[in-house]
């Protein structure tokens, strides 16, 4: 005796059908009747919910890397091969140039390099203003 909880697979092939059809119709019409300003949300200050945070506290503790670049180069990979313990590489900075602090490869800042308790550092000289980030970036 068959179970009566059970489905015949082409009513259940049937319902499924029949749901993507109606999801289809109701796409269209609200894709039809929605203008671009009513699909997207707004993100005026106006539009915060009251008691929902409204500080930076949430991504204090979020890791960047923070990188301090020294000077770059190209090199032909013929040349790669031959590096050896006791090779010099020349690199386009120059000696007593700030060096560039990037923050996951975005520069910030320029500074120059310090000793800190046997310990390299960087004393930074030159911030970037977000104005002149922003710039950059675009070229």
């Amino acid at each position: 005796m068959a179970d009566e909880n059970t489905e015949n697979p082409d009513d259940i092939m049937d319902d499924w059908a029949a749901a993507l059809a109606e999801q289809e119709t109701t796409d269209s019409a609200a894709q039809s009747d929605a203008k671009p300003a009513d699909i997207f949300q707004s993100f005026d200050t106006n539009a915060i919910p009251a008691g929902a945070p409204n500080n930076i506290d949430m991504i204090l503790d979020i890791p960047v890397a923070l990188t301090v670049e020294l000077g770059r180069t190209k090199i032909a990979i013929r040349n790669l091969l031959q590096l050896a313990q006791g090779s010099v590489v020349e690199l386009d900075g120059l000696a007593g140039e700030p060096m560039d602090v990037l923050v996951n490869g975005c520069l910030i800042a320029q500074g120059e390099v310090v000793v800190v308790n046997e310990k390299f550092g960087i004393r930074l000289t030159d911030i970037i203003t977000p104005a002149e980030r922003i710039r950059r970036l675009h070229k």
